[in-house]
Order: structure tokens, then C-alpha cells, then sequence
């Protein structure tokens, strides 16, 4: 009966292993940038883009993308002469840097800003919806939209533990039934 116990308690180790060994590898660095959906900024305006989960002081590159980005500047960067530009910023002991970002008066349609981590390789991107102050968009002053937004999916550590901890409660269940039944066929 004790070898049974050792057998079922090494495959109990080891699917404990198995199952948790995914999580701790995917708990590094998962950056984002506003939580709540696109960035709406009027042609000329103005708006400062937080972004999180970087590597504590990893340097981060922000690129803009998009109709005349060129004219964009990013953080009191004038851009080159391409439908992209591109600045780095040293992100803070938290993981945490910001962006600003100033679209040229004659900004048009979404632009895309990706942040991309030098050292983790991690990239966050959020878009940027040109609006104006009088039709329904944005004053220039950086707000955020919800409205079409893709809602927020996926699972977050809290979510991962409490299913790890199901499983590993369902496992638990199941070789106590069937230490039990083993124990009832005997007698």
C-alpha cells in the first residue's frame, strides 16, 4: 500500500509540474498600453501614451506609423521623411514609459504605435484614431475611446492560478477515488 501511495504521489509531483511549469515561464514581461481602447488625438494635437509591463529600465523603442507620420513627432522628436518614425525611451525601475505623441495638422485616418522592448523583444501596440473637436472625436488633449474598441480578452495571473489550482484539485479528486475504490475491490 506505501508503494502505491509513493507511485501516486510522484505522478501527482509531476503532474503538478507539468501543469505549472507553462505559468512561471509565461510570467515574465507582458507590456500594454491604455486599457481602454484607441487613442483619439485631433489633427495637430497633442496626447501622451502611457505603456507597462517592460523590463525594469529596458530601454523601449516607439515607432509611429501611418498618413503623413512623417510630420509626426514623438516626444519633441522631429520625425525623417518616412511613413514611420521611430525614438527610444529608457523605460522606469516599474517597467513603465511613456510617449508623446504629436500628429502633424494634417493627420488623417489610424496610425499604429508599437513599443518594442530592447531586451526583452516584447512589443505592446496601441492605435491612434485622428478626430476632431467638433465631430465626435478627439480635443487634442489625448482622451481615450472606447466606443468600437475590442473588448479586453484573455487571462491575466489571477485567472491562470485559479485555473491551475482547479486542475490540481481535480487531479487531487480523482486519485483519492480511485485510492478509494482500490481499497473497496480488496475487501
Amino acid at each position: 500500500m506505501n508503494k502505491l501511495r509513493s507511485k501516486l504521489a510522484a505522478v501527482f509531483v509531476a503532474v503538478s509540474a507539468l501543469v505549472l511549469a507553462p505559468t512561471a515561464a509565461t510570467a515574465e514581461y507582458t507590456p500594454a498600453g491604455p486599457a481602454a481602447g484607441a487613442v483619439i488625438i485631433a489633427p495637430g494635437g497633442t496626447a501622451t501614451i502611457p505603456f507597462t509591463g517592460f523590463a525594469p529600465n529596458e530601454p523601449v523603442e516607439f515607432t509611429l506609423t501611418g498618413f503623413n507620420a512623417s510630420d509626426a513627432t514623438l516626444a519633441s522628436l522631429k520625425a525623417a521623411p518616412v511613413e514611420s518614425t521611430s525614438i527610444t525611451k529608457q523605460a522606469d525601475a516599474n517597467g513603465a514609459v511613456s510617449v508623446t505623441v504629436t500628429l502633424p495638422d494634417n493627420a488623417a485616418g489610424e496610425y499604429t504605435l508599437t513599443a518594442t522592448g530592447q531586451q526583452s523583444g516584447e512589443t505592446a501596440v496601441v492605435a491612434i484614431v485622428t478626430g476632431t473637436a467638433a465631430g465626435g472625436g478627439g480635443t487634442g488633449g489625448g482622451e481615450t475611446s472606447t466606443a468600437g474598441a475590442i473588448p479586453a480578452t484573455g487571462s491575466d495571473s489571477a485567472s491562470t492560478i485559479a485555473l491551475v489550482a482547479g486542475g490540481v484539485l481535480l487531479a487531487g479528486g480523482l486519485v483519492v477515488a480511485g485510492a478509494a475504490l482500490r481499497r473497496q475491490r480488496q475487501h
